[in-house]
């Protein structure tokens, strides 16, 4: 009988491990010079054939604030940020991100508005956009469509 050399993981290990690593790769950006990076990135599949919303984590690990000033998707008309103030929701031109820290979009907060979709997104696909910056160069983001309730247990 041969032993496994590593921990044994059972099905729901090796399933858990899997999310895990796929995560890593599917929602996460990077803008290479700018010291930003993109985590937890997801859109929870929508209610409507034509809007979405979108979430995601912008870490700013440069000593130089930034502003996320747009986002583009070919999958969408429109891709607008919309920040929640004083419990009502405004669209933003810009939003910063902090020198040496984190502009978090979130259910309830900031966020992403996908308009004029051009497909109804289903959860298992993902919805790519490019998110711009007033200083650094474009991060692409890969976002995984999850179920509408989904909430995330880390990273917002």
């Amino acid at each position: 009988m041969r032993r496994p050399s590593g921990p044994a993981l059972g099905s729901a290990g090796a399933l858990a491990l899997l999310l895990v690593l796929a995560g890593c790769g599917s929602d996460s950006g990077s803008g290479g010079e700018g010291g930003l990076s993109v985590s937890g990135a997801y859109v929870p599949q929508p209610v409507s054939a034509d809007m979405a919303a979108g979430f995601l984590t912008i870490v700013n690990d440069s000593g130089t604030k930034d502003e996320l000033t747009s986002v583009t998707s070919d999958e969408a008309g429109e891709v607008t940020v919309h920040e929640t103030v004083g419990g009502a929701m405004e669209e933003a031109t810009r939003l910063p991100v902090p020198a040496h820290g984190r502009l978090v979009l979130r259910s309830g907060g900031s966020h992403l508005m996908f308009e004029n979709l051009k497909r109804m997104p289903k959860q298992g696909q993902t919805i790519s956009v490019e998110l711009h910056f007033a200083e650094s160069d474009p991060v692409a983001v890969t976002m995984p469509v999850k179920p509408a309730t989904y909430t995330p247990t880390t990273g917002h």
